[in-house]
């Protein structure tokens, strides 16, 4: 399976950027819940297990609140592969907006 794997820096206080990164799955499934299903997350402290389907195809990972960055990592189905970019870019914008 492809990984994904990026840092989103911020300026927040670590519970300021816990309250709004937990809002991202969210924002992203009613933005785009016509490609999103069963959404799940599982928050202890600071981590976050999370999985959906995208398109029929099943995602999971994590998100990681630090200090000064949010680390979001995740395993991709084969099918997404050609898509990986897009899914990054799309992620890291409405990770950005909630962490600004």
């Amino acid at each position: 399976m492809p990984k994904m794997d990026m840092a989103v820096q911020h300026g927040l206080e670590k519970e300021e950027a816990l309250e709004r990164i937990k809002g991202l799955l969210v924002q992203l499934k009613r933005e785009k819940g016509d490609m999103i299903e069963d959404l799940r997350e599982e928050w202890a402290g600071d981590h976050c297990r999370f999985s959906f389907t995208v398109m029929g195809s099943p995602v999971s990972g994590i998100f990681e609140n630090g200090d000064k960055e949010v680390r979001i990592s995740a395993d991709l189905p084969f099918t997404a592969a050609l898509f990986k970019g897009k899914i990054e870019a799309v992620i890291r914008e409405k990770a950005r907006e909630l962490l600004s």
